[in-house]
Parts: C-alpha cells; sequence; structure tokens
C-alpha cells in the first residue's frame, strides 16, 4: 500500500512539472551578462584628419575671393577712399611651410626671410588688402601682379611664388644686402636708390628692424 501511493505521489509531480510552460522557469542570471561590449569608435586616420584640412582651406579660399570682390566693388564705387584691410584667419601652417620651403629653394632664399616678410606683411592672412592696394601673404602691388602674370593674388601658392621672385630680385639688385632688399621691398626701390640706403621713413625703419630680429 504504501509503495502504491509513493507511485502515486511521483506521478503527480512529473504531471506538474510537465504541464509548467518553459516561460514560467527563470533562466540562471549570469553576472554581467546584460554589460554588451560596445566597439571602440576607430581613431581618426590622418589622411582623413588632411582632407578635412584641405576642405577647410579651400572653403577659406573661396571666401576670400568673394571678400576681395567685395572691395574692389567697394572701392570703384566711392573713389578717392582707400578700403581696409580685409580679415580672415591666418593659413594653417601645414599648408604654409610646404610653400614657403619650396619657393625658398626655388630662389635660393632663407626660409626665414620669407616667413619673415610674410608674416610682417600680412600675419599670414591669404586675403589682407592694405589700405594703398596691397594683396595676399605677401602684399603684392597692382603693379608686381601685373609684372609676374600672377592669375590669382589671392592663392596662397601664386602669392608666395610672386613675392619670393621679387625679393630675389631685389637681393640680387642690392647684392645680398637684406636690410636694402626689405627696405626696397616696403618702400620702393626708389627711394632706397636716392638715398643710398634705408630711407628716412619710420615705417621702413621698423619694418626692416623687426624681420631682421626674426632671422638673426
Amino acid at each position: 500500500m504504501t509503495a502504491f501511493l509513493w507511485i502515486l505521489f511521483a506521478g503527480a509531480a512529473l504531471a506538474q512539472t510537465a504541464a509548467t510552460p518553459p516561460s514560467a522557469t527563470k533562466p540562471a542570471v549570469v553576472p554581467g551578462a546584460d554589460k554588451i561590449a560596445v566597439p571602440a569608435k576607430p581613431a581618426e586616420t590622418f589622411q582623413s584628419s588632411m582632407e578635412k584640412q584641405r576642405a577647410a582651406i579651400e572653403i577659406q579660399r573661396e571666401a576670400v575671393r568673394k571678400q576681395s570682390e567685395m572691395a574692389i566693388q567697394w572701392r570703384a564705387a566711392t573713389p578717392g577712399i582707400e578700403v581696409p584691410a580685409s580679415d580672415c584667419d591666418p593659413i594653417a601652417d601645414v599648408e604654409l611651410t610646404p610653400l614657403i620651403d619650396r619657393a625658398a629653394q626655388q630662389h635660393q632664399l632663407d626660409t626665414r626671410l620669407l616667413r619673415g616678410v610674410m608674416e610682417q606683411e600680412s600675419a599670414f592672412r591669404p586675403c589682407a588688402i592694405s589700405t594703398k592696394g596691397a594683396k595676399g601673404l605677401m602684399q603684392l602691388m597692382p603693379d608686381t601682379i601685373e609684372q609676374f602674370k600672377v592669375g590669382d593674388v589671392f592663392d596662397p601658392e601664386q602669392n608666395i611664388e610672386a613675392g619670393a621672385t621679387f625679393l630675389r630680385q631685389l637681393l640680387d639688385k642690392y647684392k645680398g644686402d637684406f636690410k636694402l632688399a626689405l627696405a626696397a621691398y616696403n618702400a620702393g626701390s626708389g627711394n632706397v636708390d636716392k638715398t643710398g640706403g634705408i630711407p628716412d621713413i619710420k615705417e621702413t625703419q621698423d619694418y626692416v628692424e623687426r624681420i631682421m630680429k626674426k632671422i638673426r
């Protein structure tokens, strides 16, 4: 009789287990299972960074061209009134340095001299326009732009090439004398030839002194 009751009890237990739906059974909890590892974002490559830099430079160049056109139109509409220098960000050194190195090597110039002139003239702003009409990084005057057939004076490469060529001519004219060449770049060869040295013009004297300090 006891064996019979045990068999009935066991059978009932098995039937109850079979009737329990799978969803009612709680799965075992694994520590940390709810934390899914997220792959780290790949670091920006040097190439993609340079591409972004070039895109930003191209946008800046376009803005420079538009500013120049507006300045020219404004000058034409208001004769006798000088236009202030256009404002834009300095050109990125990652683009500027190769251009300076190339022009310096081609024209046998000290890179410090070329960079010093550029910094003094425009503070490395490719869209700079002076009240006298000098334009771009090397602040080329209209006669210089025409002389060296500069197609886009606000293009850094063209502007630096023309400025370096002109600076080389002045150094040859004054037999390698940096001070006289710089004075002529600022005040014109006529003033230097007339005085036989640095003209008695404070702007020119300060200009020469500041650049010479950069290359000593």
